[in-house]
């Protein structure tokens, strides 16, 4: 290692220690340190939101933040969201509505719909704000229409 630094950060509710290259990503951090491989790495630039992750609540790209960044900070990846086995509703709904194919986004695009289903606030959520929020997260098999019909099931005006 480089420049080395010890970090303490929370991982899916889990206390993490450790020592970290000064220029290593969260991302690579996550996979190779934790054994995460649920957050993907696509563009390594920011752009396809394969790497998305929560950071204190918020949607982050894992592979534009280093690792020494999260330093008392906590992360919630994909391998976080089912809970006793059961999927979370999200995922639930975008396997019905065929919201996913390859998976290779499917990690982030359930982080940012989690990130978006906290901040509604209980408000119900139209096509184009859902949309909106899907924007940066890119996929190359399902067309975004089964995503948004998920997240519509769930937040979308017939169903509060």
């Amino acid at each position: 290692m480089f420049d080395a630094h010890d970090i303490t950060l929370t991982v899916n509710g889990a206390e993490v220690r450790a020592r970290v290259d000064a220029r290593s990503n969260l991302a690579d951090f996550l996979r190779h340190h934790l054994r995460l491989t649920g957050t993907h790495v696509g563009c390594e630039h920011g752009v396809c939101g394969a790497c998305t992750v929560l950071v204190d609540g918020a949607s982050a790209r894992s592979c534009l933040m280093l690792a020494v960044q999260a330093d008392g900070r906590r992360i919630e990846t994909i391998e976080g969201v089912a809970r006793d086995g059961e999927l979370h509703p999200i995922q639930a709904a975008l396997s019905r509505h065929h919201g996913l194919q390859c998976g290779y986004c499917t990690p982030g695009v359930v982080m940012t719909l989690i990130e978006l289903e906290r901040d509604r606030q209980g408000r119900v959520l139209g096509e184009d704000e859902i949309r909106a929020a899907l924007s940066g997260n890119l996929c190359r098999c399902t067309g975004y229409q089964g995503m948004v019909d998920a997240a519509l099931e769930l937040w979308g005006a017939n169903t509060e």
